[in-house]
């Protein structure tokens, strides 16, 4: 009786551990994958622009130019910052630190439903007030021009 109740306890653990595996596998997969034809393009908002094209291997080129507009006595100014490098994706979400950028700087870009989310942790060094934060709107899905080129 004592070998039929370990058996039985063991079993029940194992038949936990594979649901629990199971889940976890099933989650997974219905992450939400994007393709290059969903990311690649220029993205815009009203402060700023997002250039991205899928390099493979799950890495994205970016460029960011950002703009921060504002009136002083002397009339409209803006500062402006920029910044580029590359990005790694996974399912829907890239992270991107821009090269030279400081080492608490994270950029977090997520494609959904024709929207390009971002949000900015930390100072990139784009110049005073100008962040990435916003949601951006693709306006073209062409290879975009990137300064290097």
């Amino acid at each position: 009786m004592r070998k039929f109740i370990y058996a039985f306890l063991l079993g029940g653990a194992a038949l936990a551990l594979f649901a629990a595996i199971y889940t976890t596998q099933a989650r997974a997969a219905m992450q939400t994958i994007v393709t290059a034809a969903q990311v690649n393009g220029t993205w815009d908002s009203k402060y700023g622009t997002f250039k991205v094209w899928a390099l493979g291997n799950q890495k994205l080129k970016v460029e960011f130019d950002g703009v921060y507009e504002y009136t002083s006595s002397a009339g409209p100014m803006a500062n402006t910052g920029e910044g580029s490098g590359i990005a790694l994706i996974e399912g829907n979400t890239a992270i991107f630190r821009p090269d030279g950028a400081e080492e608490e700087c994270k950029i977090t870009m997520k494609f959904t439903r024709g929207k390009l989310i971002v949000t900015q942790q930390s100072n990139c060094g784009f110049g005073l007030n100008v962040t990435a934060d916003g949601t951006y709107r693709k306006t073209s899905s062409r290879k975009p021009k990137f300064d290097e080129d």
